[in-house]
């Protein structure tokens, strides 16, 4: 523990700073972690089964209910926000899923976006970390008494390569982090994306052409069955 405390202290000011940006970063991906693994998580393929289940028997209500417990998730948020137009057009329907992508996308992206910036950060005070080592380095050799000379190069070009260590400490793990996470996101994303488009079509397949078969029929508007009788008898010629 002492020597990585030397190492950072040995960095400089510059050193200290990359140290700062990793913690910001591992809050960060402590976080996503947290929303998409755990907070957001859910068996989608069963949660979609259930719904269509639902649906299918138009209970439409009952499903509506399901997701009400579980609005925290996005998907059930988006499912609800759908379901609760199931009585409406189609074009009300597609509407309502667009909405319920706007709002349940954000949700998954946000911040993440900071981890790859945090990472170029990191490495950019790492290089500058080590520019100013160099600096301090040729400083020496051109100023210094030649008995300081020695001692002062040598501290330069520690400062440099320490720098360059905490800099790349920090980035790697924070890039690899921010990719695991970013695959994680855009599966999600997709998921999402098609079971909205499916319960979407499921409503537009079989919910609204129910609701609008009764209410043409309601309205008087539906034409009456014809029966069957015997085939018209033709007209005889005049003799």
């Amino acid at each position: 523990m002492m020597a990585i405390l030397g190492f950072i202290k040995d960095a400089g000011v510059v050193g200290w700073t990359i140290i700062l940006t990793g913690v910001a970063s591992m809050a960060l991906v402590i976080e996503r972690i947290k929303v998409l693994y755990f907070a957001y998580g859910l068996n989608i393929d069963e949660f979609t089964n259930k719904i269509h289940t639902l649906v299918l028997a138009k209970k439409n209500e009952e499903a509506i209910v399901v997701c009400a417990q579980l609005e925290k998730k996005p998907l059930a948020r988006a499912f609800k926000l759908i379901l609760e137009k199931s009585d409406r057009d189609d074009e009300t329907i597609f509407q309502a899923q667009d909405i319920a992508m706007a709002e349940a996308v954000p949700l998954y992206t946000k911040r993440l976006h900071y981890l790859s910036m945090l990472a170029n950060v990191a490495t950019l005070l790492g290089l500058l970390g080590t520019i100013h080592g160099l600096i301090l380095s040729f400083k020496a050799v051109s100023f210094a008494d030649p008995a300081q000379k020695q001692i002062l190069l040598t501290q330069g070009i520690s400062l440099s390569m320490n720098n360059t260590a905490l800099g790349l400490s920090v980035a790697i793990p924070v890039m690899l982090a921010f990719s695991i996470l970013h695959g994680r996101q855009q599966k999600i994303m997709e998921q999402l994306a098609a079971s909205t488009v499916r319960v979407t079509d499921w409503l537009n397949n079989r919910g609204y052409q129910a609701f609008h078969a009764d209410t043409i029929y309601a309205r008087g508007e539906h034409m009456p069955n014809k029966k069957v009788g015997a085939p018209p008898v033709p007209p005889k010629k005049a003799m």
